[in-house]
């Protein structure tokens, strides 16, 4: 890594933009931002790491969590059950960068339909689906912007929206699992193409070229292939020197004055002391979880219920995406565990079809998807003997000959789903922890059965000796959070605006998933990098008409 020029912003001074996240979006933000000329300090609750301190470490990175937030998460299904700690769980990243560092990077845009199912499909029961206020066409350019600034790897596909320019970079090698996954959807008349993956095929922007060890999902990249912000555009903010990024910080409140504007925020420095950061403007890029954690904590006496929280949406909606997994084994050796997780994937089932009888649409890919020791706890086949010499034999048999199918499905986005303070259980900050409530929507599982089926299908029409899948149930699990800060034209129905301004505090704004309006199909991250280059660019213009 070059090296990265630091503003010493003392905390007793004054910054023109505080942001809270150093993640897809707070990363973006901050080089918008401080490349056109802005004061901006970055608070992350996570330690920063190089590029040399990641390891080939499934023990530690799976089973230990040690990138993962040391923060409990409270689970339930319904607002009428206790939450338990353990019953469910968030697969994010604390640390610089956040969870772009350890994510598949699978990478797709949104389509067109994404921002007007509403307007295309009509109401949902038990859902409250809307359209967005922007639609494809305004994000186009920064959907271009993340390509060529954070680096993409891909080809266009017969399903993709339009696109202003080509991809920077042609796609990675094809793996086992993409020749046979392509070979069975073909021979079912679907649509295959090399999945656009943010991992660079080759050296880009001073950063290397992958050089295919395997250890992608889960990890932080070693060679700083994998297009984090940590890796793309968090140093270029940096080499502004109008940047400082301010690791193991944990923000526990926004502050706000009498007029009914923020004036920085209260954060726990590496010792656990109280520090106040002093801003004219925050910028909230914490994830769909924390984003509306920190909000609800940041309760006053103009928002006894939250900051900028005067529609009650803050925390609700929650979206996770659904996934389902098919394993497929094969005669051959395939090699999967080697290079990254994805090089082929289909949206012939991208679109909600009506002749279904339900909502929802989504992607398929194959990838390698379990690393030993989990492929060793969960993924041999149902039947399979859980210990002793035949169960030795299977992994010795199945590790290195079995595939997987992946779907990425649309998550409705339900009122009672949502994200609110633990009564209870505190973190060791003494802080309430998250509570998540959450139940799919019955459309959720219909569409995620729908892949599973399809996802067997190609799999037997790729010659696959064997197959079986995941069973398809509530969702427990996540690394998608969504639109629990839903954007929107209305106060009343939303808590940010087309500019990702909120609503009720002239001088607060929200960019991370929390601001999606619909889910899309699976991977979110990239819709989320191109609201934040949309978003940065309107902030500094905001902030240089004296808007703000």
């Amino acid at each position: 890594m070059q090296a990265r020029p630091k503003a010493k912003y003392p905390i007793s001074s004054t910054v023109d933009f505080v942001i809270v996240g150093s993640g897809a979006a707070g990363g973006v933000i901050a080089k918008q931002l401080s490349t056109r000329g802005f004061s901006v300090v970055v608070l992350e609750a996570g330690p920063r790491l190089a590029a040399s301190d990641f390891k080939h470490d499934e023990f530690g990175y799976w089973m230990q969590g040690e990138i993962a937030p040391k923060t409990p998460v409270s689970w339930r299904q319904t607002a009428d059950k206790d939450a338990q700690v353990g019953a469910g769980g968030i697969f994010a990243a604390r640390l610089v960068g956040g969870s772009s560092v350890h994510f598949t990077a699978n990478f797709w845009r949104l389509h067109e339909i994404d921002f007007i199912e509403r307007s295309k499909l009509g109401a949902i029961p038990g859902a409250n689906l809307v359209d967005w206020p922007i639609g494809y066409a305004d994000l186009e350019p920064y959907y271009t912007m993340v390509d060529w600034e954070v680096g993409v790897s891909g080809v266009p596909g017969p399903f993709d929206p339009p696109r202003s320019r080509p991809y920077p970079l042609p796609p990675l090698p094809v793996k086992s699992s993409g020749v046979l996954f392509e070979r069975g959807a073909r021979k079912l008349g679907l649509h295959p193409q090399p999945s656009p993956m943010a991992i660079l095929s080759k050296p880009m922007n001073g950063r290397n070229a992958c050089q295919h060890c395997g250890y992608c999902m889960g990890f932080g990249c070693e060679f700083n292939a994998k297009s984090s912000s940590l890796a793309s555009v968090i140093p270029v903010a940096e080499a502004t020197g109008k940047c400082e990024v301010r690791p193991n910080s944990y923000v526990r409140k926004v502050e706000l004055d009498d007029r009914g504007r923020v004036t920085g925020v209260t954060y726990f420095d590496a010792e656990k002391k109280e520090q106040f950061q002093r801003a004219r403007a925050v910028v909230l890029s914490c994830n769909g979880a924390e984003t509306p954690k920190l909000l609800l904590l940041s309760t006053s006496t103009q928002f006894p219920n939250g900051l900028a929280n005067s529609s009650g949406y803050v925390g609700k909606h929650l979206m996770f995406n659904g996934n389902t997994a098919t394993m497929a084994l094969f005669e051959h050796p395939l090699n999967e565990y080697k290079s990254v997780q994805v090089t082929r994937k289909l949206h012939d089932f991208y679109d909600s079809d009506p002749k279904r009888g339900f909502y929802g649409g989504g992607g398929i890919d194959a990838r390698f998807q379990q690393y030993p020791i989990l492929f060793a706890l969960g993924a041999l086949p149902p039947d399979s003997p859980g210990w002793g010499s035949e169960y030795k034999r299977m992994l010795g048999e199945y590790f290195n000959r079995t595939m997987t199918i992946a779907g990425h499905t649309t998550s409705l986005p339900v009122e009672t789903n949502n994200v609110t303070l633990d009564p209870t259980v505190k973190d060791d900050w003494g802080i309430p922890a998250l509570r998540v409530t959450y139940k799919d929507h019955d459309d959720d599982i219909k569409i995620m059965q729908f892949m599973v089926d399809r996802a067997q299908e190609i799999a037997q029409a790729a010659g696959a000796q064997k197959v079986w899948s995941n069973p398809v149930g509530v969702t427990n699990g996540t690394a998608h959070l969504l639109g629990t800060c839903r954007m929107g034209l209305d106060p009343k129905t939303s808590v940010i605006d087309a500019n990702h301004r909120t609503h009720d505090v002239p001088n607060l704004f929200i960019c991370d998933g929390s601001s999606m309006v619909t889910s899309g199909r699976g991977q979110p991250t990239m819709t989320i990098m191109a609201l934040a280059f949309r978003a940065g660019e309107r902030i500094a213009g905001l902030a240089k008409r004296g808007e703000i």
